[in-house]
């Protein structure tokens, strides 16, 4: 009987933690995009605004009115999806990747990084699989 209960409890502390990492990342990807908006960070004309890629929200980008080169950091570390299988692998690579011209149906990645979402297979304690959240 402990055992059960053991692994729900496992299963509610990974679901908090993917809660969170999510918020954070996304939070860092609006970010990033107001600092684009403001003119604050260089982005070409036609580019959407939203981050290459994930790893430029904690390594930084110049701030562009500032002339003693300093830089915007968005995030201090980028968090791991908790339900990633390999724990060796970069947390980069532990998400999957929405560009801005993907459809919110058929995620894909892009030229730019505008949501994220889990890879994970499984379904969360609520009944939406952990890729929907």
């Amino acid at each position: 009987m402990a055992v059960p209960f053991a692994q729900l409890v496992q299963q509610r502390q990974k679901e908090t933690e993917l809660r969170e990492a999510l918020r954070q990342i996304r939070t860092a990807l609006d970010a990033y995009r107001q600092g684009v908006r403001e003119g604050r960070i260089e982005a070409a004309a036609d580019a959407s605004g939203y981050p290459p890629d994930l790893d430029a929200l904690w390594q930084g980008e110049a701030d562009k009115t500032k002339p003693d080169a300093s830089k915007l950091y968005f995030l201090r570390r980028l968090p791991r999806d908790p339900f990633f299988p390999d724990p060796a692998a970069a947390p980069a690579s532990t998400w999957g990747l929405r560009s801005y011209a993907s459809p919110p149906d058929a995620p894909a990645a892009g030229r730019d990084v505008y949501d994220v979402y889990s890879l994970s297979p499984q379904t969360g304690l609520n009944g939406v699989p952990y890729r929907e959240w």
